[in-house]
C-alpha cells in the first residue's frame, strides 16, 4: 500500500524510473535466456552434424567379411575433428557380445535402450569433463539369428568446450546488441514523454499567468487527446465556480438593495417622529416603524433562506413529509388564525416517507403556504398536501384566492417578479426560494389554475433516486 501510495504521488519520470526500466529489465533477461537458449541449440545442431559424420565414418568402416569383427578406424578423420572440436575426441566401437572392444571402453552409456539404426545424442560428463555422445546400434551383417554377436555398438564423443565457446560469444554479443537497444528505448521514451508533456506544461505556464478572476475556458487546441476531457473538466468547473460566483454577487446586489430600502425607510420614519409633536401622530409613527421592521426581518429571513436554498449541500435522507406538514402547519396558523382562514393539511398516510432534504423542503413549503395565506381574502381556505408515485414524491399548496392569469404563472418564481395582483409589502422571494429548492432536488415548481373555482395550485415536485 505505502508503494501504491508513493506511485501515486511520483512525477511522471519517477514513475518511468520505477515501473518502465524494471520491466524492460526483466524483459530483456528473459530474452537473453531465449537467446542463450536458441544458441545452445543451434550450436548443438551445428557439432551434431560434424558428430553424426564421425559416427557413420566408423561405421562405414566396419566389416564381418571375414567371418568375425573388424573395423578400420579413419585417424585422420579423428585427428581433423579433434582439432575442429576444440578439445578432447574419444569413441568406442563394441560388439553385443563383448568379444570386441575398440576405444575408450568406459564412455557412458546412452540414457535408455537404443533403436537399431536410429543414431541418439545426449550429454554425459567423462573425467570431470562435460562431452557431447552420439550413439548408434546396428545389426552385424552375416551373424546367426539369436547369437550374442548380433549388433554392433558405435559411439564417438567431444568436448563441449567448442560449444560452449560459441554459446558465450553469441549471448555476449546478444547481450551487447539488447543493452544498446534498452538503452536506446529508454532514450526514446524519455523524449517521447518530454514532447508529450510539453503542453501540459504550457497549460501550466497559462493557468499560472492568469488573474484571480479569470475563470475563461482554457482552450484545448495543441492538446493530446488524452488530456483534452481533463481541460474539458476543468473548464466545467470553472463554469460551475463562475455560477457560483455571479450567484453570490446577485445574492450580494439583491441583499444591499432590499436592506437599504428598508433601513432607509426606518430612518425617514424616524426622523419624522423626531420633529412630530403630536403624540397621536408620533405613535402612528412608531406603528409604521413596527411594520417596517417586520417587513425588514421578513425580508431578511428570506434572503438568507435563498442564499442558503442556492449554496447549501443538498442532504438526502428519509424523513416523514405527514410530519412535516403538520410542523409547518403549526408553525404557520397564527397567521392564518389571524386572517380568519381555514388552513389543513392532507396526507395519504399518517406516517408518508419520501426521500430528500428535509429541512430544504421544510423551507419551500412554508413559504408556498405563507404567499397563500398573505394573498387569500378573509374566511379563504388554504391546504396543503402530499403525494407519491413510482416516479416521485410532491408538496401541494391549494388555496381559493384570486389566482393568477395564466401569462404571470411561468414568470413568477424569478427574484423580485411579483404578480399583478400582489399585495403590497412583498419582496417576491418566496417563489424563488420554493422554485430554487425545487431544482436543487432535480425537481420543478408547477404554479396550476385551481380546479373547481378561482385560487392557484402550486406544486412543488422531484424525483426519486
Amino acid at each position: 500500500m505505502r508503494l501504491i501510495a508513493r506511485l501515486r504521488r511520483a512525477s511522471l519520470w519517477r514513475l518511468l524510473a520505477l515501473l518502465l526500466l524494471p520491466l524492460l529489465a526483466v524483459v530483456t533477461g528473459v530474452e537473453l535466456w531465449m537467446t542463450r537458449h536458441d544458441a545452445l541449440e543451434a550450436a548443438n545442431a551445428a557439432y551434431d552434424r560434424s558428430l553424426l559424420g564421425a559416427l557413420k565414418s566408423i561405421d562405414a568402416n566396419i566389416s564381418t567379411a571375414s567371418g568375425g569383427l573388424s573395423a578400420e578406424l579413419p585417424y585422420s578423420m579423428l585427428e581433423f575433428f579433434e582439432l575442429t572440436a576444440s578439445g578432447n575426441v574419444y569413441f568406442r566401437v563394441a560388439s553385443s557380445d563383448g568379444l570386441v572392444e575398440l576405444g575408450n571402453a568406459d564412455l557412458p552409456l546412452p540414457p535408455g535402450p537404443l533403436t537399431p539404426g536410429v543414431p541418439r545424442f545426449y550429454d554425459a560428463t567423462y573425467f570431470g569433463e562435460s562431452v557431447r555422445l552420439a550413439a548408434y546400434r546396428r545389426a552385424v551383417e552375416g551373424a546367426a539369428p539369436g547369437t550374442d554377436a548380433s549388433s554392433v555398438l558405435v559411439q564417438v564423443a567431444e568436448s563441449t568446450r567448442s560449444r560452449q565457446e560459441f554459446t558465450r560469444r553469441f549471448v555476449r554479443r546478444a547481450a551487447l546488441r539488447d543493452t544498446l537497444v534498452l538503452a536506446l528505448m529508454v532514450l526514446g521514451t524519455a523524449a517521447t514523454l518530454a514532447v508529450a508533456l510539453r503542453p501540459l506544461a504550457r497549460l501550466a505556464r497559462e493557468v499560472q499567468a492568469r488573474s484571480p478572476d479569470d475563470m475563461t475556458p482554457m482552450a484545448d487546441t495543441d492538446l493530446p487527446a488524452d488530456i483534452r476531457p481533463l481541460v474539458a473538466a476543468a473548464n466545467q468547473q470553472m463554469a460551475r465556480t463562475q455560477d457560483l460566483v455571479a450567484q453570490q454577487r446577485q445574492f450580494l446586489d439583491d441583499a444591499s438593495h432590499q436592506l437599504r430600502t428598508h433601513l432607509t425607510t426606518l430612518q425617514m420614519q424616524i426622523d419624522y417622529a423626531r420633529r412630530e409633536a403630536d403624540a397621536t401622530q408620533v405613535q402612528h409613527t412608531l406603528e409604521a416603524i413596527g411594520g417596517e421592521v417586520a417587513r425588514a426581518t421578513r425580508s431578511t429571513q428570506q434572503l438568507l433562506a435563498l442564499g442558503r436554498s442556492d449554496t447549501a449541500a443538498v442532504e438526502l435522507a428519509p424523513f416523514d413529509l405527514a410530519a412535516l406538514l403538520r410542523a409547518v402547519a403549526l408553525e404557520l396558523l397564527p397567521r392564518a388564525r389571524a386572517r380568519h382562514i381555514d388552513f389543513g393539511i392532507h396526507t395519504p398516510t399518517p406516517e408518508f416517507m419520501a426521500v430528500g432534504d428535509s429541512g430544504l423542503l421544510r423551507e419551500a413549503l412554508t413559504n408556498l403556504a405563507a404567499n397563500a395565506i398573505a394573498y387569500t381574502p378573509e374566511h379563504g381556505t388554504v391546504t396543503v398536501s402530499a403525494a407519491g408515485d413510482d416516479l416521485g414524491w410532491s408538496l401541494s399548496v391549494e388555496d381559493n384566492g384570486p389566482g393568477l392569469p395564466a401569462n404571470e404563472r411561468d414568470a413568477l418564481g424569478q427574484r423580485y417578479r411579483r404578480g399583478s395582483q400582489a399585495a403590497a409589502g412583498g419582496s417576491g422571494l418566496g417563489l424563488a426560494i420554493a422554485r430554487s429548492i425545487a431544482e436543487r432536488h432535480r425537481g420543478g415548481l408547477r404554479l396550476e389554475e385551481r380546479a373547481g373555482g378561482p385560487g392557484l395550485l402550486a406544486i412543488l415536485w422531484w424525483p426519486r433516486g
